[in-house]
C-alpha cells in the first residue's frame, strides 16, 4: 500500500439514462452530447440498436451512426472500438439492453450453450468484458 499526492486527471464522463419508450432518452443523449462537444456533432457517434431510431434526430446536426444488428458483447466492444478509432469524443449506446437479452446477447448465448447454471461461466466473462469497455 502506498500513499501518494493527489493529481488532477482528465476523466471521461459515463452517464446512463433510463426511461420508458418514447420518454426522450435518445434526444436527451444527443443534447448532452452537443453540450459536451461544444456543438460539434462530428465528434458524436450513436451505436444504434433500435432499428434506425438514431436517425430520427438528424435535424439536430450531423452526428455519426453505427447500426448494430447482432448484440453479442463482442459486437458492442467492436462498435465502441470503431468509434474510438474514428476519434469520437462522445459515444451514445442506444441501447445496452440488447447486449443482455437481444439476438446474440448474453441470455441467447447462455441458452445456446445449454442453459445450465455452469454455462454462465462462459457468458459472464464476455459480459464483463463489455462492462469493462464502457468503464
Amino acid at each position: 500500500m502506498q500513499l501518494r499526492q493527489s493529481e488532477r486527471r482528465q476523466a471521461k464522463i459515463k452517464i446512463g439514462l433510463q426511461g420508458c419508450a418514447g420518454s426522450g432518452k435518445t434526444y436527451s443523449s444527443l443534447l448532452l452530447a452537443k453540450g459536451l462537444t461544444n456543438g460539434d456533432f462530428t465528434k458524436v457517434a450513436i451505436i444504434d440498436t433500435e432499428n434506425g431510431s438514431a436517425d430520427l434526430y438528424a435535424h439536430l446536426g450531423n452526428y455519426n451512426v453505427l447500426t448494430l444488428n447482432v448484440f453479442s458483447p463482442e459486437k458492442y466492444i467492436e462498435a465502441i472500438d470503431t468509434c474510438e478509432k474514428a476519434g469520437m469524443e462522445v459515444i451514445i449506446i442506444d441501447s445496452i439492453t440488447h447486449e443482455w437479452n437481444g439476438t446474440g446477447g448474453c441470455l441467447d448465448i447462455h441458452e445456446k450453450l445449454g442453459g445450465r447454471f455452469q454455462d454462465w461461466a462462459n457468458v459472464t466473462p464476455r459480459h464483463q468484458a463489455f462492462i469493462n469497455k464502457i468503464l
